[in-house]
């Protein structure tokens, strides 16, 4: 059993794809740029709002101006509809009581900016974690490990009896710099192959599994 579980946000509790390529896409029709499906933005998504802006940004226009921004309307109206079609993943809300039941400490990491990520914790899952950190000034992005590092020394939590779940090879890449185990998700935007060969350390293909792994 583990003793502290780090979660990402985005593709992990949080099924986000929706709001974040009406986003996308918003930016893009009003800058007269090609849009994206779900399905292309899914692989645009995992390593901070600045990097997906730079990813549906035309290459011929990306200059560090139009880059800002690009970042500044996508923030705007990203927050205005952050919560439009964003739901919680089938059976997350239990599987967190479940932990906290069991006396698991539970926190959130993301790459998603640190203005988004309490509000929209807080509106699903009520204060079920013990910390919400997203992306901060000053703090690499994942998988640099140096933000987990500092929320394990807020928690007390000792790599040896602490996981990272998450649905993208970045999220392996994050834990495992940290030197924790990684539980993969498979439900979220990435999927079982990219997390298996990412080298994750447990799969689980639903919350229910999830809990089992996390408590077992």
């Amino acid at each position: 059993m583990y003793k502290t579980a780090i979660f990402d946000l985005d593709g992990t509790l949080l099924d986000t794809l929706g709001d974040l390529t009406d986003a996308s896409n918003h930016i893009c029709a009003q800058n007269g740029w090609p849009t994206f499906t779900e399905e292309q933005i899914r692989h645009m998504v995992g390593n901070g709002n600045p990097k997906l802006v730079e990813r549906f940004t035309p290459e011929s226009v990306r200059t560090p101006e139009r880059l800002g921004e690009s970042l500044e309307q996508f923030m705007a109206y990203y927050d205005a509809h952050k919560m439009d079609r964003t739901a919680p993943y089938p059976g997350v809300p239990e599987a967190l009581t479940a932990l906290r039941a069991a006396g698991v400490k539970t926190a959130v990491f993301s790459n998603k900016a640190d203005t988004f990520c309490p509000s929209l914790v807080g509106h699903y899952f009520g204060d079920v974690f013990d910390i919400v950190r997203g992306k901060r000034d000053g703090v690499p992005a994942k998988p640099d490990p140096a933000g987990v590092h500092a929320l394990m020394r807020e928690l007390g939590a000792s790599a040896a009896d602490t996981v990272y779940v998450g649905d993208s090879d970045v999220d392996v890449l994050t834990g495992h710099n940290a030197g924790l185990a990684v539980c993969g998700v498979t439900w979220g935007f990435r999927g079982r192959e990219e997390l298996a060969r990412a080298g994750a350390e447990l799969l689980a293909d639903s919350a229910e599994e999830l809990t089992a792994l996390l408590l077992g």
